[in-house]
């Protein structure tokens, strides 16, 4: 995870880094041109050039004092290391910033990721170990009212841990990391919980990423000439080969469960769009729950059954 979040964040330091550089030269040429237009004996393009480059000389000013920083000012390992450090996956050469550190809530948020470690350590030794050890044998027997009952069962600490996940996450985590380092944009997430389809929920639920994409993906892509259906299955490409990424490492065995999983999205997300308007927006929300209720555990039980039959041997 820590390898794929310092991946996004230099692709996005280039990237950023790459249209400022396009940008200035464009500038540059832009001011060459109005330049040569002086020498031409029309008094209303001087009058207008002049006008024009006061005018961008009071704003160069105005910045200058506000402490805006231009490209390539920013090229600093300090602003680096601030934007690896920055609880976001998108560079920007100017971060909005607090004008202090509230010590009540940076204690507050410690204690909450303190705790709630533990707490996720706790759920996932008491109560998710034993129900996914028990699910191995229907699996390889493929009894499908035994797997249906352990995947049921499995569910409820499985959207317990994740929410509890989220929290630490999204909310305690980052928050402390914001506050310590003064970053004042703070959209984490969104009303996710709320969403009526599958789209709302991955746009809101995880708001880092879903930036990352906007920019960096999607809009590229449709600049190009693509549609806006075709950017929006690259985007989730990418996301299943990074979830797939993020699963298969660690156990060391190729699967392609997560990567099905994510690859799924946008159908259901077509389905879970006509249950909506179809039905109402209540329907919609409740497929978006169930895929989150049934999909996880239904995944983490098909990699634990073959990462069993893998490493397992009688005589251990």
């Amino acid at each position: 995870m820590l390898y794929l979040i310092l991946f996004l964040k230099l692709w996005s330091y280039a990237q950023t880094n790459h249209w400022c550089r396009i940008g200035m030269k464009t500038k540059l040429s832009n001011n060459k041109l109005r330049r040569q237009s002086l020498s031409a004996p029309n008094w209303n393009e001087l009058l207008n050039a002049t006008q024009e480059q006061t005018l961008e000389d009071e704003k160069n000013d105005h910045d200058a004092l506000a402490g805006i920083v231009k490209y390539p000012d920013n090229l600093y390992l300090n602003d680096l290391f601030y934007f690896l450090l920055a609880p976001t996956l998108c560079y920007e050469l100017n971060f909005p910033r607090t004008t202090r550190i509230r010590k009540r809530f940076v204690i507050k948020r410690l204690l909450e990721v303190i705790f709630g470690i533990h707490l996720i350590l706790a759920l996932f030794q008491q109560w998710m170990i034993p129900s996914v050890t028990n699910s191995v044998d229907t699996f390889s027997t493929m009894d499908v009212a035994r797997i249906t009952e352990r995947l049921l069962k499995l569910a409820v600490p499985n959207h317990l841990l994740w929410l509890c996940f989220f929290y630490l996450s999204f909310h305690s985590f980052l928050n402390l990391m914001g506050e310590l380092l003064q970053f004042a944009d703070r959209k984490f997430y969104g009303d996710w919980w709320n969403a009526n389809n599958i789209n709302v929920f991955w746009s809101s639920w995880n708001m880092p990423v879903h930036m990352w994409a906007v920019r960096h993906v999607y809009k590229p892509v449709t600049s190009r000439g693509y549609s806006k259906g075709t950017a929006a299955v690259v985007v989730f490409f990418i996301s299943a080969f990074f979830h797939e990424y993020l699963v298969s490492v660690p156990l060391q065995m190729f699967r392609i469960w997560a990567f099905l999983g994510m690859m799924a999205q946008p159908p259901l997300a077509v389905i879970s769009r006509f249950a909506e308007i179809r039905f109402g927006p209540r329907w919609g929300n409740i497929i978006v729950w169930s895929s989150l209720i049934l999909g996880q555990p239904l995944a983490i039980m098909m990699y634990y059954h073959d990462y069993a039959l893998a490493h397992y041997t009688p005589q251990q």
